[in-house]
């Protein structure tokens, strides 16, 4: 038996995990607060500790199957209190059988996908997302051709996480890694996103490593700092995809507002101060961002430390371009590495399903199953 209902955890960025997902948990079932909803259910303190550690920890969607509780109180829990913000409306999985894509149906009608990928090696990632839509309109993205439509609780975040974890045991894998890169800009939902961040790293939840954890943005420059500021070793990718302002507009029109020279102060600055390294995203498109020169002007642009490039072959969109041939993506890579920038050719995966980079977005028939 845990003697106290809502402890003082160490979770990432000195957020209560446990006080954070009763209180969303109170109020997704209709109560004001937590001492509300308890006093309702009349739920001991202690009740509060187990209940958590069997949604979050062990998994558990449904109150029938979490046997710690007497059944009286099982059947009363279920009438008034659900585990999970997200229902599982459907799911796709690549001729590979190394992806699957998961489409949830979200309180208001509103529906997100996230992913489960089955790297060789066995890592297993989750790939959610923080926003329904996306409101940045990258020119190569089909989230962002789709629109945005709302921001996701913190509960609904770490439910997909939840979900594909539970998913991802079914076959008798634990999830090692996860990444805010599915769809919407996690640091424009940021409270949201840090607080999911806290429930997933908590020792006495769900459990899962800061360092492997990353969240990836466009490039908000203000969320960049106040995450620099937050003393967490989660992971931080920026999608740069350019390496000057002009073609970076073009690509992104978050360009406009925060250029490549203040986008850079911002990730020196978080360098400087938390000495980890920032991954760039860098998404290769046929005779666009492919050339040596843009690969020698992206490396001046890089310099310093602590940083490392991922190449990302261009997945396919309703989107004008085309995927940059391996031999040029090879030689990009040759020229980062001769001016000793880190680099990676990132392995496609999921992309038969739609599931790939830049390629998630709820389409009619999808959102119809």
């Amino acid at each position: 038996m845990i003697a106290h209902a809502v402890p003082s955890l160490p979770a990432a960025g000195n957020r209560d995990a446990q006080a954070l997902w009763w209180a969303a948990r109170a109020r997704q079932s209709g109560y004001d607060d937590v001492d509300t909803l308890r006093a309702h259910l009349e739920l001991p303190p202690y009740r509060l500790a187990q209940i958590y550690r069997a949604a979050a920890k062990e998994l558990h969607d449904r109150f029938e199957d979490l046997t710690v509780l007497p059944r009286s109180q099982r059947e009363s829990l279920a009438k008034h209190l659900r585990l999970s913000s997200v229902h599982p409306a459907h799911a796709a999985h690549s001729g590979d059988a190394q992806t699957s894509k998961f489409l949830f149906a979200l309180a208001a009608g509103d529906r997100v996908e996230a992913v489960l990928m089955r790297h060789r090696g066995g890592r297993t990632t989750a790939c959610i997302s923080s926003q329904a839509g996306c409101a940045l309109r990258c020119s190569f993205c089909a989230t962002g051709q789709g629109g945005f439509f709302r921001n996701l609780t913190s509960l609904e975040i770490l439910d997909q996480a939840v979900y594909v974890a539970r998913a991802a045991r079914a076959e008798k894998r634990s999830l090692s890694n996860l990444v805010f890169m599915g769809m919407g800009e996690p640091f424009l939902n940021y409270d949201a996103v840090l607080d999911a961040v806290a429930m997933l790293n908590d020792p006495h939840g769900f459990n899962l490593g800061a360092r492997r954890m990353t969240i990836s943005t466009a490039g908000v420059v203000p969320g960049i700092e106040r995450f620099t500021a937050e003393g967490i070793q989660v992971n931080l990718a920026i999608s740069l995809h350019a390496p000057d302002d002009e073609l970076r507009t073009q690509l992104m029109p978050i360009n406009k507002k925060w250029p490549i020279a203040k986008l850079m102060a911002a990730a020196r600055a978080y360098v400087a101060a938390t000495r980890r390294k920032v991954f760039y995203e860098y998404l290769m498109l046929g005779e666009v961002n492919d050339r040596p020169e843009d690969a020698r002007r992206l490396a001046d642009l890089l310099g310093g430390p602590l940083h490392h490039v991922n190449l990302i072959p261009y997945n396919a969109t309703a989107a004008r371009y085309r995927q940059s041939e391996m031999t040029r993506m090879r030689r990009f890579q040759n020229v980062l590495h001769e001016r000793g920038v880190p680099t990676t050719v990132r392995y496609t995966m999921g992309a038969d399903i739609a599931a790939a980079c830049g390629q998630l977005r709820i389409d009619q028939a999808a959102a119809a199953l």
